[in-house]
């Protein structure tokens, strides 16, 4: 989360998987094959990794990155799941058996996670944020950052999201007394929303803080009580 409002730096790594492909190449092959323009929403949703909302002004399409591992078989079942044919569960079902190996995978962590701070455990507030706004769907890890010595920059970034390891990380900075609970629970909810509503592809770019974003991230109980203090207390770094 950078109050800079520049679009969330986004892994460029792909997985080495058979038939890796990016999204730009997904929805370029789901274009074709439908014969008219969508959206696409890459996420990290293991409880509904394939969804599509018809009712905008074109269909959005909502997949979990695992389908960038696709073959053109299973992409042509995607794109009939988009026309509503049944006959396409059944192909998809048998790719996420398949990948289930790769899923669990992704969760799997090479360096340990920091929770325990000073004046505030993380893993208690995502656990607080999770159940009240996400109904506990959101696996992603949470960890505190580095705190990194040097001299100060104008721009702070409070959180980051990071879709291939599935890690929030939290500035330090937020580690002490004079910040309140609720300004930290915000910066955590602001991440788990880039881990639930994932990158919509439109117009050849990237874009992670949509209109929907923007709508749920005010949906926050205290987001004006958040935004305040932050321009109060954090404007000038």
């Amino acid at each position: 989360m950078s109050r800079s409002n520049h679009p969330a730096r986004l892994s460029s790594l792909q997985l080495s998987l058979p038939f890796a492909r990016d999204e730009y190449s997904l929805l370029s092959s789901l274009k074709k094959i439908l014969g008219k323009d969508i959206g696409l929403t890459l996420t990290d949703n293991r409880t509904s990794m394939l969804s599509i909302r018809r009712k905008a002004e074109k269909p959005n399409l909502r997949i979990h990155r695992i389908f960038l591992e696709a073959d053109e078989p299973v992409i042509q079942a995607v794109a009939d799941f988009v026309r509503n044919r049944r006959s396409a569960r059944p192909v998809i079902q048998a790719f996420i058996r398949q990948r289930s190996s790769s899923l669990k995978s992704l969760a799997v962590r090479k360096t340990p996670l920091r929770t325990d701070g000073v004046f505030y455990c993380l893993a208690t507030l995502f656990d607080v944020v999770n159940a009240e706004y996400f109904q506990g769907e959101i696996s992603a890890f949470i960890t505190w950052g580095r705190r990194l010595a040097g001299r100060r920059t104008r721009r702070v970034t409070l959180g980051s999201y990071c879709r291939d390891s599935r890690t929030i990380r939290i500035n330090p900075i937020l580690d002490r007394k004079g910040v309140p609970r609720f300004f930290l629970e915000f910066v955590i909810y602001h991440e788990m929303l880039h881990a639930a509503l994932g990158t919509v592809v439109a117009n050849g770019t990237r874009r992670v803080h949509t209109g929907e974003f923007r709508r749920r991230e005010m949906q926050f109980a205290a987001y004006e009580q958040a935004i305040s203090w932050e321009r109060e207390h954090l404007g000038g770094q």
